[in-house]
This record gives C-alpha cells, structure tokens and sequence, in this order.
C-alpha cells in the first residue's frame, strides 16, 4: 500500500466525517475515539472499491449530511459518531 493511497483514504474519512457534522479531532479529544479508531477508519476505506465515486459524491455536498452513501464502510461509525457530537 502506498503512501499516496493512505492519503487520499486519509482525506476522504476526513471528508466524510465534515460531511456527517463530525469534527475527527475535537472526537478524539472527547474520547469518543482514539487514534487506533481514526486508522481504522482509514484502513477501512482503503478497502473501499469506490474512492473516486466517493470523492464525486463529497464534492458535491453542501453542509451537514443525514448519512453517508450505502457504499461507505464507515457509515456506522460515523453514524455513531455524528450523535456523540450532537
């Protein structure tokens, strides 16, 4: 796996996340994860057969989104995460 891959997984958990109403570090901070769950939530996209749809699909959203598309891996983590930072 390359750095490169890490990184555009990287950016698109991180993307999600806003999409969601989830700030990845202020969660962390609260304990609502840990720095091993965020890896996850990488290498778990990683995974994922659809980064450029996901991509399009980020773009063109505007502001907070109720749920992330069925493709998303991580969809019940950020819908777990999205409560906790209501």
């Amino acid at each position: 796996m390359t750095d490169a891959r890490l990184k555009t997984h990287a950016d698109l958990v991180d993307r999600m996340a806003s999409a969601r109403g989830v700030d990845l570090e202020e969660a962390a901070l609260r304990a609502h994860l840990t720095p091993g769950d965020i890896s996850d939530l990488v290498l778990n996209c990683v995974g994922c057969t659809k980064p450029d749809t996901c991509a399009q699909w980020l773009t063109a959203q505007q502001g907070t989104v109720s749920e992330t598309p069925g493709y998303c891996r991580n969809a019940d983590a950020f819908a777990e995460l999205a409560k906790a930072s209501d």
